[in-house]
């Protein structure tokens, strides 16, 4: 057949030759005998130095890439060889590793399309197991972390998802350079020890050059950054800046509906939540109709939504002296304003108003919006496949998905 001139031509390896291929219908395989080619040393699969041969092992099948629907299956007669460093050992072979029983080409082939697809719709494409997908894609994954290169890295952000059941999270750290934003680190659970191994696997000193940090207000966050980033600008999250104010709206206009009812008048509130909380340019036009009329009570809730809607100005200046000006004189008028839920969130603003203003002295460089965008490919990514039953499985897939890891070199590309 000529299968075995096309491999020649692009999977093709010194030492070795392809012999003969045959189909086999009822089976619908495509069998192709490879053997050593004469005169070529086996190569030992302990210190990867050429020995003489010692014996031959019964016939052995690798999968290769599927050719036209058919499977296509490498035979071939593993030599041992007589090491003088390592004594008997099994050759090591350049299509295969240890003993799995899929090829190189084909495990790449396969992490390529369970990247694309969910892992299950990969193993029926191919007509193969869940279990050799996740093979293919851990072989990838783990080449790849172990020949990736970590610096140069100027910033980072951190956050964390919810996986599985119950209050299950994990802890993410992606770089989010101009130049390269990809996924660093994966921890698992929200804790102080899982972020501390962060800054243990890439050393202290590319920690110590790291320029710029995205995190929330998260007390340990804050601690761990400050003592392994100490030349960092620490910049605090927008969005969750924003979901926290808009939490003590609702909690207003909650406990305020609520009160409004008891006391037997109008329930002007019902049906109004979305009016307030939702951005003025995203507004319906019944929403519009509707914010207009509540802005003509003297409610709590309309000064609480005013007061969320004048801290916007906030995020336009430039300057982060005008900056904390601004955000001075808006944290005394919320104190002032005797709601308080509104009043917890101005404490918080000064409590962090430094770590605020970084985001004005980073010129507005870096923001909390990449960050959010890789946790929903991450969350895709896990909803893609129904999520994952163990960490192990779930950290695979993210750092297949979102590492961009380099991967291992072929003689020729499938895809």
């Amino acid at each position: 057949m000529l299968l075995t001139r096309l491999l020649n031509a692009c999977h093709r390896y010194p030492g070795f030759v392809y012999e003969r291929a045959r189909l086999c219908e009822r089976s619908k395989r495509i069998e192709i005998d490879v053997r050593p080619r004469r005169g070529c040393k086996p190569i030992c699969s302990g210190c990867y130095r050429p020995g003489r041969s010692y014996d031959h092992l019964s016939v052995r099948r690798f999968e290769f890439i599927p050719v036209w629907g058919f499977a296509v299956m490498l035979l071939y007669c593993m030599r041992r060889v007589e090491c003088r460093r390592c004594g008997v050992k099994v050759e090591a072979l350049p299509w295969a590793m240890g003993k799995h029983t899929l090829t190189r080409a084909y495990m790449l082939f396969l992490a390529h399309w369970a990247r694309r697809l969910s892992w299950r719709e990969t193993a029926r494409a191919f007509h193969t197991s869940w279990e050799k997908v996740y093979q293919a894609v851990e072989y990838v994954v783990q080449w790849g972390l172990e020949h990736r290169q970590l610096a140069p890295i100027r910033a980072i952000g951190v956050d964390e998802i919810q996986y599985g059941r119950g209050h299950q999270y994990l802890t993410l750290v992606y770089q989010i350079d101009s130049a390269c934003t990809r996924l660093l680190w994966i921890g698992k659970e929200r804790t102080t020890e899982s972020f501390r191994e962060f800054f243990t696997v890439i050393g202290t000193q590319l920690a110590s050059k790291i320029e710029f940090v995205c995190s929330d207000m998260w007390p340990p966050y804050l601690q761990l950054i400050k003592q392994h980033c100490s030349n960092a600008l620490n910049i605090l999250d927008r969005f969750h800046i924003v979901a926290k104010m808009n939490q003590a709206l609702d909690d207003v206009r909650a406990a305020e509906a609520r009160q409004l009812v008891r006391d037997g008048y109008e329930p002007v509130l019902k049906k109004s939540r979305w009016c307030l909380l939702k951005r003025t340019q995203n507004l319906t036009d019944l929403q519009r109709i509707r914010l207009r009329d509540l802005l003509r009570y003297n409610l709590k809730s309309v000064r609480a939504y005013l007061l969320k809607e004048d801290f916007q100005q906030f995020w336009n200046y430039e300057s982060a002296t005008w900056a904390g000006k601004f955000l001075d004189q808006w944290c005394t008028q919320t104190l002032r304003s005797r709601i308080e839920p509104m009043k917890k969130v101005a404490m918080t603003l000064r409590k962090h108003r430094e770590l605020l203003l970084n985001y004005f002295r980073a010129r507005k460089q870096f923001s909390s919006g990449v960050i959010e965008g890789l946790n929903n490919k991450a969350k895709v990514t896990m909803r893609k496949s129904y999520g994952f039953r163990t960490f192990k499985v779930t950290e695979l897939a993210l750092y297949h998905a979102l590492g961009k890891l380099p991967e291992p070199p072929l003689t020729h590309s499938f895809y």
